[in-house]
């Protein structure tokens, strides 16, 4: 014997009224050491992609496929660099502030430059540019902050380009800026930069 399957009743004008969905953010919170050993560094990938999202901080690790950096002093001497970077990574027709990604930290007065990963192996001992990459982890402010207070974009991050070492250290060496942070000094704070 067949029974026959449920129908929707028919709508004359063509569509069946939609019913009531619940959009509301529902609060699961799980904290980092309950995570399975296996799907920490996914975990982690998405709590930072949460972030982003919300506009709050965004916390990376330093080299890999991402980026390393170089710490400057700012200042006069300091933007003198970026406005020279400008000139260098310019592309006819596009945005005039074409220095790769550069983030202004007024309260330590220092410039970052995010600069290729595996710019830390290749960088000279230099005295106007510290470099670091791989353990350490940036903490990269929200990428509409264009101003103070607190760290901010100098030079906005695109998916495009990074600041190329080279020209940069060239660049420092000319003009300077200084007195350039310890390493040991960056790779502890590098984590409260937000």
């Amino acid at each position: 014997m067949l029974t026959p399957l449920p129908q929707r009743a028919a709508n004359p004008r063509g569509s069946a009224p939609a019913g009531s969905v619940d959009f509301t953010a529902h609060a699961q919170n799980v904290a980092p050491e309950d995570v399975a050993p296996d799907m920490r560094d996914l975990a982690a990938r998405v709590r930072n992609l949460m972030n982003l999202q919300r506009g709050r901080p965004l916390r990376l690790p330093l080299g890999g496929r991402f980026f390393d950096i170089v710490v400057t002093a700012s200042g006069p001497e300091a933007y003198a660099v970026v406005d020279l970077m400008d000139q260098v990574q310019h592309v006819p027709g596009w945005r005039p502030d074409a220095c790769g990604p550069v983030i202004e930290d007024p309260e330590r007065d220092w410039l970052i430059w995010l600069v290729p990963p595996g710019t830390r192996e290749s960088w000279e001992p230099h005295r106007y540019g510290a470099c670091l990459g791989s353990p350490y982890e940036l903490a990269l402010p929200p990428l509409l902050q264009t101003e103070p207070p607190g760290p901010y974009w100098l030079r906005p991050c695109r998916g495009d380009r990074l600041v190329p070492p080279l020209p940069l250290a060239d660049f420092l060496n000319r003009f300077q800026p200084g007195p350039t942070p310890h390493e040991e000094l960056l790779g502890s704070v590098l984590n409260t930069i937000s």
